[in-house]
């Protein structure tokens, strides 16, 4: 391999620019700070590449090891953060007032059933305005009914509790509950023409009948 390869994200070898360095031998070893040439000649006697793993210290850190076997270490890190990533939860806020029709709820409803299967928590939030605050059973109703709706799915993490002028309540992804499958129907008989005649049995005829003559 070519001194320096991937320099644009990595310094190896004769591409490090500081004179000493910090050494880490190919098994782990803190082999303290050493000159940059002596580094250099301890990683080319063991056929390896010498690289700045941490070019912010002082001396920068350098290690003793192949750097496709590197390269392919930091790409395993990069692939296993990003999949926290996509796994961490997030929690989705959807809002609505009490007098809410029933085709605006059920249209909020699906959005909260899709973020609960995603793995993301649902922040459910009815806000009362003016004179909606001497009607809070309104609301509550309300929240009874969005409880029952999603209960195949969901945990209630935290049940329904006004703050200020708004009704909370926090839904979290079911642990031992499983999503049910849409029903697979059957469409039409592929291969079998809609004008064939059933098939009829042949009339068997017996061994020992004489042949007609």
């Amino acid at each position: 391999m070519k001194p320096g390869d991937h320099r644009n994200y990595v310094r190896t070898n004769d591409y490090i620019r500081s004179p000493q360095v910090r050494l880490i031998s190919e098994t782990g070893e803190q082999l303290g700070v050493k000159p940059i040439q002596e580094a250099l000649k301890l990683a080319r006697e063991k056929g390896m590449d010498l690289i700045e793993i941490v070019p912010q210290s002082a001396p920068p850190i350098c290690k003793i090891m192949d750097f496709s076997k590197y390269k392919y270490e930091q790409n395993q890190k990069m692939k296993e953060q990003k999949k926290k990533q996509r796994n961490a939860t997030v929690i989705k806020e959807i809002r609505m007032r009490p007098m809410i029709g029933d085709h605006d709820l059920e249209f909020k409803l699906n959005h909260a059933r899709e973020f609960i299967q995603d793995n993301h928590k649902v922040k459910l939030t009815v806000i009362f305005m003016g004179r909606e605050m001497s009607h809070k059973d309104i609301g509550r109703q309300l929240m009874a009914r969005i409880i029952e709706k999603l209960k195949d799915i969901s945990d209630i993490e935290s049940y329904p509790k006004m703050e200020g002028n708004r009704l909370i309540a926090l839904f979290a992804p079911a642990k031992n509950k499983t999503i049910p499958s849409p029903e697979i129907k059957k469409v039409g008989n592929f291969g079998t023409s809609s004008n064939s005649a059933p098939e009829t049995k042949k009339q068997e005829t017996s061994s020992n009948s004489a042949p007609k003559v």
